[in-house]
């Protein structure tokens, strides 16, 4: 298979500090791009256990012919029991690459791209939970435009909605064309170099495929799967994604804050989880420069710590 070399590639590896006979996670296998780079770390006693809920992932995957690999259908939200499955009950090193990936964006029949005309589809597992098409055909005019105010912090939501409301009064909206043309009509001012679709198609996204509930489950799992000294190494591309990672390590590091004015010893308080490792990584100009979509992608790494018994 040829790989996809994905955002700071380099760098997420690097922030796992792989030990070559260890046993890894990578949450979101997309084309095996950090895996196969994870792979290359590996001795003839490590492993790797890949999880991706797209088909597609999972089809390409099947060109890796390594043993050290076990490539499991299902999303990241269900590491934990993807991983009791397997009979394993921790690991050295976690990474996850949260949001769309490339392949997806570039298959127009996946309908994720307003670049591209195709299906209004949008699902990450096109087996399962509803379709863009059918949730902007059925869904109330206020939903709509919290999705879009929400998940996608568009400043044109009510807008967008009451077009979108309109439009499918006449005829269904049933590709990203038709859709993409009804946001453009409706949005008044544009972004120097952005789509005026664009907030819009990564709200829905965001929302139909759960994105951020995702996120929010698999990071407790992350922590406890995680051998003390173990890595999480999270990349994100979104502000609402970035923010979920960054207030979790916080927290994660903090560990139980003492109550004010109750009587409970500082023995009592569960310290924290995770140390945070450096800051926030952005990509380079020579990654900006061969693959824009690098500018909005923040990696945030942590590791496990001891927590006394």
């Amino acid at each position: 298979m040829t790989r996809h070399v994905p955002v700071l590639a380099r760098e997420a590896i690097e922030a796992l500090a792989i030990n070559p006979d260890g046993v890894y996670v990578d949450g979101t296998f997309g084309r095996g791009g950090h895996s196969g780079m994870v792979l290359d770390k590996l001795s003839a006693r490590g492993r790797l256990i890949a999880l991706d809920r797209d088909p597609a992932a999972i089809q390409a995957g099947q060109d890796i012919k390594d043993v050290r690999l076990t490539l499991v259908r299902a999303p990241f939200s269900q590491l934990a029991e993807v991983l009791d499955g397997l009979g394993i009950e921790n690991v050295d090193g976690i990474l996850l690459d949260i949001g769309v990936s490339s392949p997806q964006l570039d298959e127009a029949g996946r309908g994720f791209s307003f670049r591209l005309e195709g299906p209004l589809d949008m699902r990450m597992d096109p087996d399962s939970g509803i379709s863009a098409a059918d949730w902007v055909a059925q869904a109330e005019e206020e939903e709509i435009r919290e999705v879009i105010k929400q998940y996608g912090e568009e400043r044109f939501a009510r807008q967008i909605a009451h077009a979108i409301v309109a439009a499918r009064k006449t005829s269904p909206i049933n590709t990203t064309g038709e859709l993409a043309q009804i946001v453009a009509g409706a949005v008044r001012k544009r972004e120097p170099g952005q789509h005026p679709a664009t907030r819009t198609f990564q709200a829905i996204r965001i929302y139909l495929n759960r994105e951020l509930e995702e996120l929010e489950t698999v990071l407790p799992a992350c922590v406890q799967k995680l051998k003390p000294g173990g890595r999480l190494a999270v990349i994100s591309f979104h502000s609402l994604e970035d923010r979920i990672v960054k207030r979790f390590m916080r927290d994660e590091e903090r560990g139980e804050e003492l109550p004010r004015n109750l009587p409970v010893r500082a023995a009592d308080i569960k310290p924290g989880r995770l140390r945070r490792i450096g800051k926030a990584i952005h990509a380079d100009e020579a990654e900006l420069e061969t693959n824009p979509r690098a500018r909005s992608a923040v990696l945030r790494v942590a590791e496990r710590v001891e927590v006394p018994a």
